[in-house]
């Protein structure tokens, strides 16, 4: 087993593809796809299924790749501290719902990697992709909320997936509106005194079920109801419609809209918010990093509001 072995294993894990896997290496397609039969022979496991639409990880693979890319991960760390090899590119992705503290924990991250040539991606993203992107592999962490209605069917998920949950905080909920909003200056609101405003929530596309709601109380019925896909939509619609959405309340107002605020919401409810990882599994000093990140961001923004 190879340290280049290793390296070609996880780039056709990222492209889906030998093809574009052998492109991006600069290597020929055979001599790629005889790579990885010597590296499946030696290790005797199946680390990919050949499809009609490219390769496709299995379970064993899943878990290989998962070391492999801590050992790739530290080996070039070691290359750049002794052998003065020039710092190689920082590689790392989260999944998450639309938490403010989740992008600067993302921020936070880059600003302390501070490499001449990185690779970051956040995906803001639906309930059951953050689960299909940190299964995969796409991303090392993904960010949910956990309450008493969603509790047992997505611990359930996340288990059938080989993924585990580690909380981050728990939040009252609080709903999101603009500063003009009737109701905004308000101590607190309750579902009455929302009841002649539309209701903004993110769509969860073909798993729309109420357990993978990003809001609270899903089965809360509303006469006036819009579904987005992103944050600058909703912050918009909050605005111009007089809208609002159900969230944990912390939201740092140096990088969202000033004009937006939270109240709190007069429900006995709770949003458990933290982190899903692959189970039995290392993490990359990134993903942990990034996670104490998450963890001291969401504390101080609660404080600061």
């Amino acid at each position: 087993m190879t340290f280049q072995q290793l390296k070609y294993a996880i780039c056709i894990a990222e492209e889906g593809k030998i093809s574009l896997a052998a492109k991006k290496l600069f290597v020929s397609q055979p001599s790629l796809t005889q790579a990885v039969r010597e590296l499946e022979k030696e290790t005797g496991i199946t680390i990919f299924n050949r499809t009609n639409r490219g390769v496709e990880l299995t379970p064993e693979g899943e878990e290989f790749l998962s070391y492999a890319r801590q050992v790739t991960e530290q080996m070039n760390l070691l290359e750049e501290k002794y052998k003065g090899v020039r710092k190689r590119r920082r590689n790392f992705c989260v999944s998450g719902q639309h938490y403010s503290f989740a992008v600067d924990a993302f921020i936070a991250l880059i600003k302390e990697v501070g490499a001449d040539e990185y690779d970051f991606r956040m995906r803001e993203t639906q309930t059951y992709e953050i689960i299909e992107d940190v299964a995969s592999m796409r991303s090392q962490v993904g960010v949910l909320y956990l309450n008493d209605f969603n509790r047992a069917v997505i611990l359930k998920v996340l288990r059938e997936n080989e993924l585990r949950f580690t909380p981050i905080i728990t939040a009252a909920p609080h709903v999101f509106v603009s500063k003009s909003h009737p109701l905004s200056g308000k101590k607190s609101v309750s579902l009455e005194d929302l009841a002649p405003y539309p209701f903004l929530t993110f769509e969860q596309g073909e798993h729309n079920s109420f357990y993978f709601s990003e809001e609270i109380l899903s089965l809360h019925y509303s006469a006036k109801n819009i579904r987005v896909r992103d944050r600058a939509t909703l912050f918009n619609c909050l605005v111009g419609l007089n809208g609002y959405t159900i969230s944990s309340g912390i939201i740092n107002g140096e990088l969202n809209w000033n004009n937006i605020v939270a109240i709190p919401l007069d429900v006995d409810d709770y949003m458990e918010i933290g982190c899903v990882t692959r189970d039995n599994t290392v993490l990359s000093a990134l993903a942990e990093r990034y996670i104490e990140l998450l963890r001291q961001n969401a504390v101080s923004d609660a404080v600061r509001n």
